[in-house]
Order: C-alpha cells, then sequence, then structure tokens
C-alpha cells in the first residue's frame, strides 16, 4: 500500500457511502491513522527496550503476581477492540523483574493486533525468557467488542485464556496457589 494510512481511511469512507469532505469528517481520515498507529505502537517496541535492563538481583523464590492490569487490544479479525485485564505471576530464580515492566509488557504484545489465546502465551513466553523463571503463569480476562458490538451480540460474555509454564504447568499446588491468589479458584 503506497498511499498514506490517512488516504486510506478516507477510501474506507467512501466506501461506506460517506462524504468525506462533510464538515464532521473532514479531519477524520488523518485522526483515525493516528488512533491506530497509536494503537499498534506495540509493533515499535522490543523486549529489549520494554525491559531496559530492569532485573534485580533477589534470594526470593516465591510466587511474585501482577494482578489486575489493564490491556487495550484490537482482534485481528475485525480490527475491533477486546479490554480486559491480565494477571501475571512468576517464580523468580535468583533475579526478579522491575513492577512497572510486567504491565510494560503486557502493552507492548496487546497493542498489536491478535487474538487474545496468542496474547497470553506472548506475555508468558516473554516473562520466561527474560527472567529464566521456574515458572510462569498468564490469565487473561477480556470482553470482545467483535462479540458484542456484531455477530452474537452477548453483552455479558468474558473470554478467559490462560498459559501456565514450568512449575505452574508441572505442579498443581503451584497451579492452584496462583489461580486462588487471583480469585480464580472457588
Amino acid at each position: 500500500m503506497s498511499q498514506p494510512l490517512s488516504q486510506q481511511y478516507r477510501e474506507i469512507l467512501l466506501g461506506l457511502g460517506e462524504n468525506p469532505e462533510r464538515e464532521g469528517l473532514l479531519d477524520t481520515p488523518k485522526r483515525a491513522a493516528k488512533a491506530m498507529q497509536y494503537l499498534c505502537h506495540g509493533y515499535q517496541q522490543s523486549l529489549d527496550e520494554i525491559v531496559n535492563g530492569a532485573l534485580f538481583e533477589s534470594d526470593n523464590d516465591e510466587m511474585v503476581i501482577v494482578k489486575d492490569i489493564e490491556l487495550y487490544s484490537l482482534c485481528e479479525h475485525h480490527l475491533l477492540p477486546f479490554i480486559g485485564k491480565a494477571h501475571v505471576a512468576y517464580i523468580p530464580t535468583g533475579k526478579v523483574l522491575g513492577l512497572s515492566k510486567v504491565a510494560r509488557i503486557v502493552d507492548m504484545y496487546a497493542r498489536r493486533l491478535q487474538i487474545q489465546e496468542n496474547l497470553t502465551k506472548q506475555i508468558a513466553d516473554a516473562i520466561a525468557s527474560v527472567t529464566n523463571a521456574a515458572g510462569v503463569a498468564v490469565v487473561i480476562e477480556a470482553k470482545h467488542m467483535c462479540m458484542m458490538m456484531r455477530g452474537v451480540e452477548k453483552q455479558n460474555s468474558v473470554m478467559s485464556s490462560s498459559v501456565m509454564l514450568g512449575a505452574f504447568r508441572e505442579s498443581c499446588n503451584t497451579r492452584h496457589e496462583f489461580l486462588q491468589l487471583i480469585g480464580r479458584n472457588n
């Protein structure tokens, strides 16, 4: 596509039967292009850039959990938002990750076109690779606009996805503790 993104949004408006020259739409292609670039800025980030050396020596070998990390992503099938929360845990083996870096890793992968199942795995794999943890667990719960605004139009459905690596996969007790601590195991 050799046209600037804003020109492509203008073409979309025309394709919908709208008049991109009317007052309310004059700057819409430019605004939409800028919004899409922001919503997908995760493509311009790397794991090394996000972590930026924020690994710290620690003799803690107990579970570290960051829960209720809000996330906003776009479904790769319809380009509609899905909005939810991520719960991330890992078991350190000599180093802990700076607290804000967990949320930044979630954001980096969420700000790409995706499906929730892949997003969950990408976050878990990234935390595992950065921390060399004995185990990593990620649970995401999200509402999908592609299911709420179109298609089946179900307003109260929430999709949950999880990835368990290492000790969280191998030990029922570790997995149970994590799920209990995030309030998902009654």
